[in-house]
């Protein structure tokens, strides 16, 4: 601690200009699919939210180093969020030298701003890996860490006079990790292409309390299919499926609103004409819940998982909330989704305007 400085510049791959949303992960959630091991060469030869270079090889490491303890990607956010506001994510070998409550001046370095008297030698502060291990560690001793404000978990650990301080780093720290994830090297989404054996690894979330439904319940579908009935007109294809397993291993629990309305009867929103009813339905999903918290296709966990599913999907496939995400001051760039509008109460995510697969392994 003891490096402070002002807020950065908006991304230039990834744009956030609204205020974040907390993932809040389970405390046992996996890393999962898109948040595992991260190339540093590959980070470095970016520019994301205004970072590049030796920048983002750190932010490299601080996810790398969450995802060896098998943290989510919310602590990966976190650990970003506080070295950029600590060191703008430069291996620093100094501090500000900051006085200390007792008296003494800090001998702060490093990614996070480590002290030798909490942190040990010099040499660990001065590694991005360890210290970001440090950092991690830390944090999972603070109780309810997943649900607090982030600003308010980074200052748990780091101790600032601020507790707002981290604040205005959120912004860009989800865009780095996003960008690092949504751009290859950060974790295989390796799964199978049969729909009954998709859809028993469904059931058996829904039985754990991991896929939950909203009214009318389209689980039941999913339960039809896992049992090998073919329900006429309750089909859901076999992608939509390899979604929503994607999607369980981005998050520790989905909530699905929407699946086939022809199998359910429901005529709304774009009505026989939507992907949810056309050509027997089942081709589309709308996510209302992820992780406990609502959705509006703007907030940080429908970006997260739009970040996530963008490099699988074929090309043609759609995700809603457009405009939603336009009238929050948040945009995100995708390669294979096509964006459109949509009501600001889910994220729509469909593939009936497309034949082409999801590359998942």
């Amino acid at each position: 601690m003891g490096w402070k400085l002002p807020a950065l510049a908006a991304a230039t791959v990834v744009v956030f200009t609204a205020t974040a949303v907390l993932f809040g992960m389970a405390p046992d959630a996996r890393a999962g699919c898109g948040s595992g091991d991260v190339d540093t060469g590959t980070a470095g030869s970016q520019s994301i939210a205004g970072f590049s270079g030796e920048q983002l090889e750190n932010a490299a490491q601080i996810m790398n180093a969450a995802a060896e303890l098998q943290l989510p990607a919310a602590a990966q956010t976190i650990g970003v969020m506080t070295a950029i506001g600590e060191s703008t994510l430069r291996n620093l070998d100094h501090g500000d030298n900051a006085i200390n409550p007792d008296g003494t001046i800090a001998d702060s370095v490093g990614l996070f701003q480590q002290q030798e008297r909490s942190y040990g030698p010099l040499a660990d502060r001065m590694d991005p890996f360890k210290a970001a291990t440090a950092f991690f560690t830390r944090l999972e001793g603070v109780p309810g860490w997943q649900t607090m404000e982030p600003t308010l978990a980074a200052h748990a650990v780091q101790i600032n006079a601020d507790p707002n301080y981290y604040t205005p780093f959120y912004a860009p720290a989800t865009a780095i990790v996003q960008g690092l994830v949504s751009t290859g090297g950060a974790g295989a989404c390796a799964i199978g292409g049969d729909a009954r054996q998709l859809a028993q690894q469904l059931v058996e979330a829904a039985d754990q309390g991991r896929l939950i439904g909203s009214t009318p319940d389209h689980i039941k579908e999913i339960r039809w299919i896992a049992q090998g009935q073919a329900v006429p007109d309750c089909s859901v294809d076999v992608r939509i499926l390899q979604v929503l397993v994607l999607s369980l291993q981005v998050f520790d629990q989905v909530g699905v609103s929407d699946i086939n309305r022809k199998c359910t009867g429901q005529i709304e929103g774009a009505g026989t004409a939507s992907s949810h009813y056309f050509e027997g339905g089942g081709l589309a999903v709308d996510f209302y819940r992820l992780n406990g918290q609502g959705l509006t296709g703007a907030d940080g966990n429908s970006l997260r998982l739009i970040s996530a599913l963008d490099p699988v999907m074929p090309d043609g496939a759609r995700v809603g909330q457009l405009l939603c995400r336009a009238e929050a001051g948040t945009t995100i760039g995708t390669t294979h989704f096509t964006q459109f509008d949509d009501t600001c109460t889910h994220l729509h995510i469909d593939v009936g305007f497309t034949d082409g697969q999801l590359t998942t392994n």
